[in-house]
């Protein structure tokens, strides 16, 4: 990425900011009138310095001494109430506007199309929705905040500089152009490195996520010493960015400490010099001192905090990439009203090759037409495009020619949600979530009441092991259904398929996983599902495929025959093939 397309990008992150915190005008409001108020409390406290040395100490009044210090503990208690005020209203506009883009964010990547998370990892992301998040609420909630008032503290000090002693207050400021060249300087070297930095502790977050969600393969195959060298690979190289950018920010804070207060030095000589020979009160140096300081470490803050703003650029300009990710697959504007569905589905001439196989098409120029209420069976070597025929009928992805009709309306001219909601899906490893039965049934339909999900439960031959378990329909399962057995996880997969109640049923070699007892279960479950239902089903099992209405045998995305079993027994060499082969093995699995 060109220079120009960097500056581009992070204005488009800034404006994304600032966006988000618009909405919020009145508590941006407390916020600054808070943050004003400190500021002002604080420059006050060097008046106050300066009344309380000439005016109570130099007269040894201690009347005036008692009620100098009286007006200096009431701003410091001043001081107080305002911090609490700025810390509050500060940090919930952080967390709040964190939360709206967290939201936004998620919003935007569950309708992405699945072709997105191909191209890019699940956990990566995951990394940019936490620890990228986690550094923009700091940002929005303190470091800009400490930015804003560091400024307002070196106005206002430089200001009262002048105002005290305006030639000591010239030494000072020969030094500010000397503290804003290394800002510029090492600012953009480290708005370069943070970026970097962010990536390579995603990366570090991504490949914790994939090896402990894999954990079982990992320890079965005694990985764990590559993975712990492959990890600290990916540590070592998050390091080295990070202690880059240290050194950048640190040598940007020691140039600015020094030069600062370097001239605070001289100043304190000089201003000594003038307290000496009579020029200037006690009070007036006491106080000018306590202004430079302040207007030293203000300085000093804002580098330091210059260097949160660019990693926090970084974590901006990823987000948005996230936030203007491109969904290829989207309704049309004026979606087209869909029929009632029995299931009539008709798959004209479609071409589809996945984008990083191009010259290898899934799909080539295939014609089908299923019929309302019939079941029909895909079978074919892998990579025939079974799986590939099931993400087209969804809208996963559209197919680059050729059209599939739903009760002869082009699925394209659909709202898929309506689209969607005409399937119900069972695949080979079904999909469950963290969370309780209960919770996962309703997957199928939100609605649904709990006598109407037993019903479904029983239907699914799961509701007899469900109340075995020590809550029932509230028992909680791990991530991806752990602690269920493959024939439980399906069942209840079944039970949710027919909660949603869709009149086109997508079967994807739902039992092909299970061991004989757990078969015959799901076949008997599957069986009630499939009653009075469109039914697609990728199967290689021989009992599957020989109760189905009609077989389609599908090879490198052609359809090569279709028939029943019987006719494709004596007319299709390539399924007699495969039949044979899923006999053999069905009778050596009998032997064993």
């Amino acid at each position: 990425m060109n220079t120009a397309s960097k500056d581009t990008s992070r204005r488009q992150a800034v404006k994304m900011a600032f966006a988000f915190v618009a909405p919020y005008k009145r508590q941006i409001v407390y916020s600054l009138a808070a943050l004003l108020f400190t500021a002002a409390i604080t420059l006050s406290i060097g008046q106050g310095i300066r009344l309380l040395i000439d005016q109570g100490f130099a007269t040894q009044s201690k009347d005036l001494l008692g009620q100098y210090v009286l007006v200096f503990l009431c701003l410091v208690c001043a001081l107080a109430i305002g911090t609490f005020t700025r810390y509050y209203w500060v940090t919930w506009l952080g967390e709040r506007v964190v939360a709206d883009i967290r939201c936004k964010v998620f919003n935007h990547l569950v309708h992405l199309h699945p072709g997105f998370f191909e191209n890019n990892r699940g956990l990566e992301i995951q990394s940019r929705l936490t620890a990228d998040m986690t550094l923009l609420q700091s940002v929005i909630g303190s470091s800009i905040s400490f930015a804003l008032r560091n400024l307002i503290m070196m106005v206002g000090g430089i200001i009262w500089l002048f105002i005290t002693n305006a030639k000591l207050t010239a030494i000072v400021m020969v030094c500010v152009p000397l503290v804003v060249a290394p800002i510029l300087i090492f600012g953009r070297r480290v708005r370069g490195l943070s970026r970097k930095s962010q990536d390579k502790v995603a990366v570090v977050g991504a490949y914790v996520g994939e090896i402990l969600g894999q954990i079982k393969t990992v320890q079965a195959y005694n990985h764990q010493p590559i993975d712990q060298h492959k990890f600290y690979d990916y540590v070592e190289k998050a390091f080295i960015v990070a202690k880059q950018r240290t050194i950048q920010r640190a040598l940007l804070v020691t140039m600015v400490i020094v030069l600062v207060l370097g001239a605070v030095g001289v100043m304190l000589w000089i201003g000594g010099i003038d307290v000496i020979e009579g020029r200037i009160s006690g009070g007036e140096l006491a106080a000018f001192v306590f202004y430079s300081v302040i207007v030293g470490s203000a300085v000093a803050s804002i580098s330091e905090v210059i260097g949160e703003l660019q990693r926090a650029a970084g974590a901006a300009e990823r987000t948005m990439e996230l936030l203007h990710a491109r969904n290829e697959i989207t309704s049309p504007q004026t979606a087209q009203l869909l029929p009632k569905v029995s299931g009539n589905i008709e798959i004209d001439r479609i071409f589809f090759a996945y984008t990083s196989r191009l010259n290898k098409p899934a799909i080539d120029k295939l014609s089908l037409r299923i019929c309302a209420g019939e079941t029909l069976a895909l079978v074919g070597p892998s990579g025939a495009g079974k799986s590939t025929l099931f993400d087209l009928l969804l809208r996963f992805f559209d197919c680059q020619a050729g059209c599939i009709r739903l009760e002869g309306v082009d699925i394209r001219k659909l709202d898929l949600f309506d689209l969607r909601r005409c399937y119900a899906l069972v695949s080979q490893n079904p999909a469950l979530f963290y969370g309780t039965i209960l919770e996962n049934l309703q997957y199928g339909n939100p609605d649904a009441v709990q006598d109407r999900i037993e019903t479904a439960a029983k239907a699914a031959y799961a509701h007899e092991f469900i109340m075995e378990l020590p809550q029932g329909y509230q028992t909680r399962i791990g991530d991806l259904g752990h602690g269920l057995s493959g024939g439980q996880k399906q069942r209840l997969a079944i039970a949710r398929a027919i909660l949603a109640d869709a009149p086109i049923l997508l079967l994807d070699e739902a039992t092909s996983a299970l061991d004989a007892q757990s078969e015959f279960w799901v076949q008997q479950a599957l069986n009630r599902l499939m009653i009075n239902r469109t039914t697609l089903v990728i199967a290689h099992r021989l009992s599957t495929v020989q109760s189905a209405d009609r077989i389609a045998v599908l090879n490198h995305g052609r359809l090569e025959a279709l028939g029943t079993h019987t006719e494709l027994m004596a007319t299709s060499q390539l399924y007699a093939q495969l039949a044979t082969l899923q006999f053999q093995t069905v009778m050596q699995g009998t032997r064993e």
